[in-house]
C-alpha cells in the first residue's frame, strides 16, 4: 500500500491532492521538482500503476514486489534501482530480523518500497523535509537519507550483538555456567546473516562515493560519510564473527577439560576399588591350601590389608591431582 506521497519543489513539500499520474505530470512539466512515493509491501496490482506511470523496467518492478534481493545498484535506462537490507534486533530472542528497502530513482521521481518491519521511512522523510538545503539535491538526497538511516541502524544492531557476545564470554568462563554451545552457534548464524546484509552494500556505497553514479554527483560528500560508517560496521561484524569462533573454541576446550577431569576421577576410584576386588578375588578361588586360610585372625588381616592398600592408592592419586 502507499504510505505517503508528495511533491518536493525547491526543498519544500507539497502534498498530492489528486492521483499519482497528475502529480508525476506536474513534476515533469515543471522540471524543478520531484515526486516521492512510499510503499509498504505492495502486491502486483498495487505496483502496476506505479510501474506503468513511471515506465519502470519489468525486471526491477518484479524484484520490488517479490523482494528477497541482495544489496545492489543497477541501472535500467535512465532509472537507478537500489536495494538495501534493513536489520532489526529482537531483544526477546536476540535474533536479527532482515527486511528490504528498494528505491527507484529517476530525474523527477523517487519510489521507495519497504518490506519487513525494520527501518520505517516516516522519520527519514520528516528529517529530510527539515533540511531544505539537502532536499534541494533532489532524488539523490532521498537515497542518501535512506542509506544513512539503514547504516546507522546497522551500528545499533552491531552494538547489541557485542553485548550478547560479552554475555556468552562470561557464561563460558563461569565455573558454574551452563552449556552455551547452542547459543554460540545461534548467535554466529545471526552474525553471518548480518554480514550477508551489510557486506554487499560496501561496493555500492564506494561506487557512489567515488563519483561513478552521475545522479549522486552533488551528494558525494554525504555518501562518503555513509561509507565511513558502513566500513566501521563491516569491521565490527568481521571482529564479532572471529570472536565468536574463539569463544566457541574456548568453550569446547573447557568442556573437554572438564570431561577429562571427570574421566580421571572415575579412573582413580576404579583403581582404588580394584585393590580390594583383587584380594577378594584371590581368596574367593576356593583352593584348599592358601596362606592364612585357617588362621584365626586371617579375616581381620585381609580387611586391614585392603584398607591400607586403598588408603595408599587414595593418597597417591590425591597427591597427583587425580582426586
Amino acid at each position: 500500500m502507499i504510505v505517503d506521497k508528495a511533491i518536493y519543489a525547491e526543498g519544500r513539500r507539497q502534498d498530492i491532492d489528486g492521483d499519482i499520474s497528475d502529480a508525476v505530470d506536474l513534476a515533469r512539466s515543471r522540471g524543478d521538482c520531484f515526486v516521492w512515493i512510499g510503499l509498504f509491501e505492495p502486491d502486483e496490482d498495487e505496483f502496476e500503476l506505479i510501474r506503468d506511470e513511471l515506465r519502470l523496467h519489468p525486471l526491477a518492478a518484479e524484484d520490488a514486489v517479490s523482494a528477497h534481493q541482495r544489496p545492489k545498484l543497477e541501472r535500467y535506462d535512465d532509472t537507478l534501482f537500489v536495494v538495501l537490507k534493513t536489520l532489526s534486533y529482537l531483544d526477546d530472542t536476540s535474533d536479527i530480523e532482515v527486511g528490504e528497502i528498494m528505491l527507484f530513482l529517476g530525474r523527477d521521481f523517487v519510489v521507495t518500497v519497504r518490506h519487513g518491519a525494520g527501518n520505517p521511512l516516516g522519520p527519514v522523510r520528516h528529517r529530510l523535509e527539515k533540511d531544505k538545503e539537502l532536499l534541494e539535491h533532489g532524488p539523490a538526497a532521498v537515497l542518501y537519507a535512506v542509506c544513512d538511516e539503514v547504516v546507522d541502524h546497522y551500528g545499533v544492531v552491531a552494538h547489541e550483538v557485542e553485548v550478547d557476545i560479552i554475555g556468552l564470554e562470561r557464561a563460558v568462563f563461569d565455573p558454574q555456567g551452563r552449556d552455551v554451545t547452542a547459543d554460540i552457534y545461534s548467535l554466529k548464524r545471526e552474525v553471518l546473516e548480518f554480514r550477508t546484509a551489510e557486506d554487499p552494500l560496501v561496493p555500492v556505497m564506494q561506487e557512489i562515493a567515488r563519483g561513478r553514479v552521475a545522479e549522486c554527483a552533488g551528494t558525494r560528500e554525504y555518501f562518503r560519510d555513509v561509507l565511513d560508517h558502513l566500513l566501521r560496521v563491516d569491521g565490527q561484524v568481521d571482529a564479532h564473527n572471529e570472536l565468536l569462533t574463539s569463544v566457541l573454541s574456548a568453550h569446547l576446550a573447557l568442556q573437554g577439560k572438564q570431561q577429562n577431569e571427570d574421566m580421571r576421577k572415575i579412573s582413580a576410584w576404579a583403581a582404588i576399588i580394584a585393590v580390594p576386588t583383587a584380594i577378594a578375588g584371590i581368596y574367593g578361588m576356593n583352593f584348599e591350601h592358601m596362606p592364612e586360610l585357617h588362621w584365626r585372625y586371617g579375616y581381620l588381616l585381609v580387611i586391614v590389608v585392603m584398607a591400607a592398600a586403598m588408603g595408599i592408592v587414595f593418597y597417591k592419586l590425591r597427591k597427583n591431582g587425580w582426586l
